[in-house]
């Protein structure tokens, strides 16, 4: 039986030995290898989330003004109306304009595929009743234009088609929309704006590019970075939608 120990125990340590040799064998990364690794899976993530997912837009009109300003940017979720989701009124929603697909629009959708759209001396009636009014909507212009000369104090009744959805900006009264091209189709829609990740005030002044580029690359430089914090909008940095 003393025997059988001392069999068991030799393989035991040699066992032991054997794996410490492997181990010592193996070699180590360099830190070079670890870090480009590792950046490497990062940019593949954020390149399939990008894809996949979610989409960063920038806002570079006034159209949604009080809800979204020049010079904001938005994730909109690409995934929002997959697997049997359906978009709602209220939704601020990023498409293709269907006049133009290269061209992406963002508005705010006040009616769904069958309901009957109607606007009366600039209040919006959906199938007969006064719509909501988003918390940020306005009206700038006291005038209320007859619908024989523009359809934007105007319009209806117009019922949107089945696939469609009627869209108009918040900024009512300085919006191009659906009272002026019709519903947005179901297959235009990128996807559901989430929140505002970044706002940059705009400014008109700033240096512009022109030929010798290293002196305007100096300039740029120069002006956003002397201005970059009284520009940033931080207030609305992650501002949901």
């Amino acid at each position: 039986m003393d025997h059988d120990y001392f069999v068991q125990e030799a393989k035991r340590a040699e066992a032991s030995r054997y794996a410490s040799e492997v181990l010592n064998e193996k070699k180590i990364k360099p830190i070079w290898r670890e870090y480009l690794e590792t950046t490497v899976i990062a940019l593949v993530a954020a390149i399939l989330l990008r894809l996949f997912v979610v989409s960063a837009y920038r806002v570079n009109s006034t159209s949604m003004a009080d809800t979204l300003f020049e010079g904001d940017y938005i994730f909109v979720n690409k995934l929002a109306y997959e697997y049997g989701t359906s978009p709602q009124i209220g939704d601020v929603i990023v498409f293709k304009y269907p006049n133009n697909p290269t061209k992406d629009f963002i508005k705010r959708i006040v009616a769904l595929p069958g309901q009957t759209v109607q606007i009366a001396d600039k209040i919006l009636y959906v199938d007969n009743q006064v719509a909501e009014i988003p918390v940020h909507s306005k009206h700038i212009d006291k005038r209320i234009i007859p619908g024989d000369l523009s359809f934007r104090d105007n319009f209806g009744p117009y019922t949107v088609p089945e696939g469609h959805y009627f869209t108009m900006g918040d900024n009512r009264d300085d919006s191009r929309d659906s009272r002026f091209w019709g519903g947005v189709p179901s297959e235009n829609i990128r996807g559901k704006a989430v929140f505002v990740y970044w706002s940059w005030q705009p400014d008109y002044s700033a240096p512009g590019w022109e030929f010798p580029y290293i002196v305007n690359a100096v300039q740029w430089f120069g002006f956003y970075l002397f201005n970059f914090p009284s520009h940033i909008r931080w207030d609305r940095l992650g501002l949901p939608l």
